[in-house]
């Protein structure tokens, strides 16, 4: 049965690793065809080819058997070509759109899926109660947790929060907004809190908050200790409201891969982002223990990713092919061909490497 799962697990990220990769290629492709550049092939997968699926009149579009991405073949794009329709024949700025427009592409479909999931499919966040402090307002309130006071033995089903005046918070907002956090963030003031009872029906409780200088790290405004956070009923919003969640949750993905990155330089001795085993272990784990729309949301974060890594100006990728250019046409082509391609293969080495050690640290994490 692991063995079973595991495969799965496999199957599944190499699919979503396909996805990203190929809508990557798309931007790629539709921008050097409409820039009139010569595009020999599209495939899917990386080579030896398995099966042509169609040719057009200049491009052939190929199935291949290594299921770890998908590629795009111009004409010139290794630097060396006198076709005037290749790629090292455009003006600067062509190139820089087509090396662009696969970065673009992947925003956009982690856009459309948070776009999608805030307008649909957006669970809310619930707040299960462990234990009121006694003396606190939650407990001038009524509220009721989980544990006896006494010895943390689990007398009944304690009460959940479900909404403050009237709002409930995004599950995947959580790192923005937090309900106990919010809390926090307005003390003194008379809130209702919409309560699941852990012996049935919800309530509306009015609570004055704790004002400012009686909260502490032990003393919370509302005086509960959480016993984590729980899945609520989705929450609805119109079209234009999804579009623009979709777009803040978009631009915090990237944010926070640009964070994790500035993290990971600065503790390389023990990463802590994930390599391609953490992440197929993140995807067993959504796959097994949460609903489905928790791995959707795993697929637009990582596009977004993918997005924000491509564009740094890092050889082998876009951004750093960029970056090349803008120096060779800085410097007035004065660098070789053969430079341009020992940055790119070094570039690639480096980046070999860094996924390596990132995922001996993913093993280690396993372990323990």
């Amino acid at each position: 049965m692991f063995v079973l799962d595991s495969i799965v697990t496999v199957a599944l990220m190499l699919a979503i690793l396909v996805v990203l990769v190929v809508v990557h290629e798309v931007g790629h492709f539709i921008a050097a065809r409409r820039a009139g550049v010569l595009v020999h092939e599209f495939g899917i997968g990386f080579p030896p080819r398995a099966r042509v699926l169609g040719r057009d009149r200049e491009t052939l579009y190929t199935l291949n058997w290594l299921p770890i991405g998908g590629f795009v073949r111009l004409e010139g794009e290794d630097g060396d070509s006198d076709d005037p329709r290749s790629f090292v024949r455009q003006s600067l700025r062509v190139r820089i759109v087509i090396l662009l427009a696969g970065v673009v592409m992947n925003f956009a479909l982690a856009w459309l899926i948070f776009g999608g999931i805030a307008g649909v499919a957006d669970p809310s966040v619930t707040v299960p109660i462990h234990y009121v402090q006694p003396g606190s307002p939650a407990a001038a309130a009524g509220l009721v947790g989980a544990a006896d006071a006494s010895d943390g033995t689990p007398v009944r089903t304690g009460d959940t929060i479900l909404a403050i005046d009237g709002r409930r918070f995004a599950y995947f907002d959580l790192l923005r907004e937090d309900p106990l956090a919010w809390f926090r963030q307005h003390p003194g003031q008379s809130v209702t809190i919409s309560v699941a009872r852990g012996s049935g029906g919800v309530d509306e409780v009015t609570v004055t908050l704790r004002p400012a200088n009686e909260i502490s790290t032990e003393r919370g405004a509302l005086g509960i200790v959480a016993a984590g956070r729980g899945l609520g009923e989705d929450i609805e919003r119109s079209p234009l409201e999804a579009v623009g969640v979709g777009w803040q949750r978009t631009v915090d993905a990237s944010l926070l891969v640009l964070n994790a990155l500035r993290d990971l330089f600065g503790q390389l001795d023990d990463p802590q982002v994930s390599g391609p085993i953490g992440i197929a272990n993140a995807v067993g784990t959504i796959r097994s223990q949460l609903p489905p729309v928790f791995l959707l949301y795993l697929v637009g974060l990582l596009s977004a990713n993918l997005a924000v890594i491509n564009v740094l100006p890092l050889p082998p990728m876009d951004g750093g092919r960029i970056a090349v250019s803008l120096i060779k046409a800085v410097a007035g082509g004065r660098i070789s061909l053969a430079a341009e391609r020992a940055t790119y293969l070094v570039g690639f080495v480096l980046l070999f490497a860094l996924l390596i050690w990132i995922s001996l640290f993913d093993i280690q994490r396993l372990g323990t």
